[in-house]
Order: C-alpha cells, then structure tokens, then sequence
C-alpha cells in the first residue's frame, strides 16, 4: 500500500498566533526571562503582521531570542517546561477543525506530522498533545551534560527547510509525497506546499490566497468562526486588532514592571 502522511504548519494554521511567543510568556512566568525580553519580542511578531511578510532580520531575531532563553538550560528541564506551558497556553488555543483534520488524516491510515521552526522539543509536545504521529522542527545544539549552548544543531526549520525536511522523511519513512497533504498559512512555506499533491491553504495570507485561488488548492478560513488570537491576546476584528494587541502587551508588561517584576 501507498504510504501518505499530512504535514502541518503550526503557528496561525494548527493555533492562532506565536507559539514561540506563548512559550516565552510562559516562561517569563516562570521566572525565566525578563519583562523588557519578552515585550520586544512581541513587537517583532505584531511588526510581522502588520506587514504580513516576513524578513528574515525578524526571522533572525527570532531565533536568537530562541536560543538566547534556552542557553544553560538542561534538556529535561525545558522539555517539563513545554509539557506544562503547552497544556496550559498552547493546546487550549488549537483551532478544533484542524483537529478534526488531524483526525480525519489519521483515520484514514495516514501518518500526521507538526512542521514548524518552533524548537523540536516544544513541537514534540505540541504533536503528542493532539495525538499526531510526531514532529520536525528547529534542533539545538547540546552540550555533553544535556545543557543548550546557545546554537543551532543544523539550520532553522522555515521557508525551503521545510520542504527539505519533510523530503528527507518521505525517503526514511517510505511516504509518496504526491499522496501526501500539507496545510499551512504562509507563502514562506510554498515550497512545502508544493513539495505534496494536495496543498491546503489555512488562514492564508494575501499572496498564498491568490496563489491556492489560482491553483485550486482548497482555502481553510478558521479565522470567520473564532476569532483570531494574535500572540494570545484576544484581539477585534481585522486591522485594529493588531495594534490592540500590541496595547495589550506593553499595558501587560508595564503593569508587571509597576508590581516589581523583573
């Protein structure tokens, strides 16, 4: 039998908003990063959707603020980490038709798999919380006692990695990709969508809507029935929403600042 699988972006496909940043805000609860961290790098993520595309210095300083919260850390402490901030900020915010779509995939005998640039230990948690197959996504490096150096284990998973990912996959696991789905918001990750024969644009951006349009890809707009959560703030409608958001976030911070907070 054809081996298929279903590979899914995460951040506004699976979820709304960042789950990098609702990782981060966790943490910051935890006592983990500071208050000024966590609000700049916020701002990045409200820039990113204001602009709706994404540069790669944003991409880059994503990362290191990625790498910079983890360095020292052990393995097994963020790992406990993510399985906590995951329940409570992340899987509560899955949108519930991409887990009927998971299901579906699964039903069918097909093997589903989390696709995103969020750490692989966070996008493991993510995939076991809603009962996929498991996960790719950004490795870092690590030191002989299991501690995070501050670096990468090979390339960030975004844009073109992707798609190199998931071929590398195909070939260990058997899949015939052109039986294979993917779902995923962004025209960044075209080259994923592309790499299977059913693309599936979720909540799409400008660009990848008229591109899904023109190739017939089916478009999955989630956003109409619950309204979108941008960086896990509850948000209004279209463009104002995003600017409240970004209101929220530095009335959150200022008021933790105010409390003491470091």
């Amino acid at each position: 039998m054809t081996k298929r699988a279903a590979f899914f972006d995460c951040d506004k496909t699976v979820i709304p908003g960042s789950s990098l940043y609702l990782l981060a805000r966790g943490m910051y609860e935890r006592d983990f990063i500071r208050v000024r961290r966590i609000a700049s790098f916020a701002w990045g993520q409200i820039t990113f959707r204001l602009t709706g595309s994404e540069r790669m210095g944003l991409v880059d300083d994503i990362q290191e603020f990625a790498l910079g919260f983890v360095k020292g850390r052990h393995r097994e402490e963020l790992h406990q980490l993510g399985v906590e901030i995951a329940r409570e900020r992340i899987l509560p915010r899955v949108y519930a038709d991409m887990v009927r779509i998971i299901q579906h995939h699964e039903s069918l005998g097909h093997e589903t798999y989390l696709v995103t640039a969020t750490p692989l230990e966070i996008a493991e948690v993510i995939a076991e919380g809603l009962g996929m197959t498991g996960a790719l996504g950004t490795r870092s490096e690590l030191d002989d006692a299991g501690c995070y150096t501050g670096k990468l284990a090979g390339p960030l998973l975004h844009g073109p990695e992707k798609s190199k990912a998931v071929e590398a996959l195909a070939v260990e696991k058997g899949f015939d990709l052109t039986e294979c789905a993917a779902y995923s918001d962004s025209i960044n990750d075209l080259p994923l969508l592309e790499a299977v024969g059913h693309a599936h644009a979720v909540n799409p951006e400008p660009k990848l809507r008229r591109l899904a349009r023109a190739r017939g890809w089916p478009i999955h707009e989630l956003r109409t029935r619950r309204r979108a959560l941008l960086i896990g703030i509850p948000s209004t409608v279209g463009g104002l929403g995003l600017f409240a958001s970004g209101i929220a976030v530095g009335m959150w911070a200022a008021r933790r600042r105010g409390n003491g907070a470091r």
